[in-house]
């Protein structure tokens, strides 16, 4: 017992001898939090905690009295197509129509953008109106005028007549990563205004067939009939989209929502303000974009480039010496994959403003200077 007792005892003796030289020579390993290197664990990227807020009240109280209730009639003429399919919806009709022609009232929502009281909204939430109202978070109803609409890209520009005291505080839709956090707010089927949490699923979506110029913020929080032209804000209350679809097969909403990115609709709203239209590049040509076959058939190694099938008589680009059959290779020094790639870098030029142009015809590269027109409105 006496061996045992003593055996004990040295084992303790040396533990606290090895945890003496420890405290005095390798402090790191004591301290908590830290690794077995003596480093602290990284902290999450641009100092933002990993964990989010429980409640995203003050976001939502920021920027909900900033959205509002848009009522609009019109008259049906005929039936309309149900959308049947998985196809994107907007949000105008919410069944089947009679026959018959009937006065139809439809919701959306818009987001006040400013003290002078304009509101962006979506085109096909107010498209054909033939009576208009506005009705703010305190409850009043305004009449409002259209500004302006720019269907390529289904936005439009209301203005009400009225005090305006609550304006959205917007962000910057080009920040927007993956993951990040976002809720929609807007008036889903009449019930009044209501808000739904979700995250960014993706961004930049294109071919989606809803509009001529695409660049889509994908979200899976629940956007709904009624919720069109509504606000996407993130989570510090800051507008990044402006919602305006889903894709669905019922017509009720499977996580797979689109906004369209606030920088995009900013810019349409200055220059619908501005000018009244959005002024966009054209250069008079009907493009299509390449398969295999017919990069064979053209000499061409890839498919990437677009077949010009139809040129304008006297446009832009007959006047710089292109021709049917020609194919675009490059629009301003950057290679061209599809139709719409080119129809966007052309219409990102101001009308006026000169597009270099790589092109290919009978496998010889031609490279050519163009000077756009205003796209037709």
């Amino acid at each position: 017992m006496v061996k045992v007792s003593r055996f004990f005892l040295q084992a303790a003796l040396a533990g606290v001898a090895v945890a003496v030289v420890v405290a005095l020579f390798f402090p790191d390993v004591l301290e908590p939090g830290r690794n077995g290197t003596g480093a602290l664990p990284p902290s999450p990227a641009n100092g933002i905690q990993a964990q989010g807020p429980i409640s995203y009240a003050n976001a939502v109280g920021k920027a909900a009295p900033a959205v509002v209730n848009i009522m609009t009639s019109r008259v049906l003429e005929g039936s309309l197509a149900t959308g049947e399919g998985p196809s994107p919806h907007r949000f105008l009709d919410e069944g089947p129509h009679s026959q018959l022609d009937r006065e139809e009232a439809s919701l959306g929502s818009g987001v006040i953008m400013n003290a002078s009281g304009h509101i962006l909204t979506n085109h096909h939430v107010i498209e054909k109106a033939e009576a208009m109202a506005v009705v703010l978070a305190d409850g009043s109803a305004h009449p409002a005028e259209i500004i302006g609409i720019d269907p390529d890209t289904d936005l439009a520009v209301l203005r009400i007549d009225a005090q305006v005291f609550s304006f959205a505080s917007v962000g910057r839709s080009s920040n927007l990563a993956v993951g990040d956090v976002v809720l929609a707010i807007g008036n889903p089927f009449g019930v009044g205004q209501t808000v739904t949490q979700g995250i960014v699923s993706a961004t930049g979506r294109t071919e989606l067939g809803i509009n001529l110029f695409e660049d889509f913020i994908q979200t899976d929080a629940a956007i709904n009939p009624g919720n069109s032209g509504g606000a996407l804000i993130n989570a510090m209350g800051e507008l990044v989209g402006i919602n305006t679809a889903i894709f669905t097969r019922s017509g009720g909403s499977h996580g797979i929502g689109f906004a369209i990115p606030v920088d995009l609709a900013l810019d349409v709203m200055n220059e619908i303000i501005e000018n009244g239209h959005v002024a966009r590049g054209w250069l008079g040509i009907e493009v299509q974009s390449l398969n295999r076959a017919l990069a064979e058939s053209f000499g061409i190694a890839d498919t990437r480039g677009v077949i010009i099938a139809g040129i304008l008589s006297g446009g832009p680009a007959a006047r710089a010496g292109l021709a049917p059959g020609d194919v675009i290779l490059r629009l301003e020094g950057m290679r061209v994959s599809n139709t719409r790639e080119a129809l966007n870098i052309i219409a990102r030029k101001r009308p006026g403003e000169t597009i270099l142009i790589d092109a290919s015809r009978g496998g010889e590269i031609l490279q050519l200077e163009a000077t756009v027109d205003q796209r037709p409105i």
